[in-house]
């Protein structure tokens, strides 16, 4: 798995938009300065984001933009698939499973990016833009597990 600079810049958008959440609508410029930005990139990552469903526009003197839901309700996850595309480091999870299935002389290899790619999904899938806004910097305390997520057992190391 491979995130873009659009990507980044995107996830710091979020970042920005989360921290000022109960600010209401943020105008685009004080976004890009709040997390040093290209505004003409950011329009058109906040459009993206906006078709996405996952910021809304406010019109208006007051107007700008606002996380559509609540900060600890948008897992990282979302965003960088929607702007990245799959998690996977070939394909995606389907595509993989397949070459696994047909491919049986490189299937240890399909095996391992598989997991590679469930191990990435699931660290993104239960981290939300709320929890790494939250996140206290440099106190090294773990995340706390919000409320429905348990932690699965460690898999045991795959062998070929």
């Amino acid at each position: 798995m491979k995130i873009s600079q659009k990507g980044l810049y995107a996830l710091q958008a979020m970042m920005t938009l989360a921290r000022r959440y109960e600010q209401g609508a943020i105008k685009i410029r004080e976004i890009a300065a709040d997390s040093d930005l290209p505004e003409k990139f950011l329009e058109l990552i906040l459009l993206e984001l906006k078709n996405a469903r996952m910021v809304e526009s406010v019109r208006g003197a007051r107007g700008g933009y606002r996380l559509r839901r609540n900060p600890s309700e948008i897992p990282l996850s979302d965003i960088i698939r929607l702007i990245d595309g799959p998690l996977a480091p070939l394909g995606d999870a389907e595509q993989l499973r397949g070459l696994i299935a047909k491919d049986t002389y490189h299937r240890a290899l399909y095996q391992v990016f598989l997991e590679v790619r469930d191990a990435a999904a699931k660290i993104l899938e239960n981290t939300t833009i709320g929890d790494i806004v939250g996140a206290r910097a440099g106190t090294g305390k773990p995340r706390k597990a919000r409320a429905g997520k348990t932690a699965a057992a460690p898999k045991k190391p795959f062998t070929a």
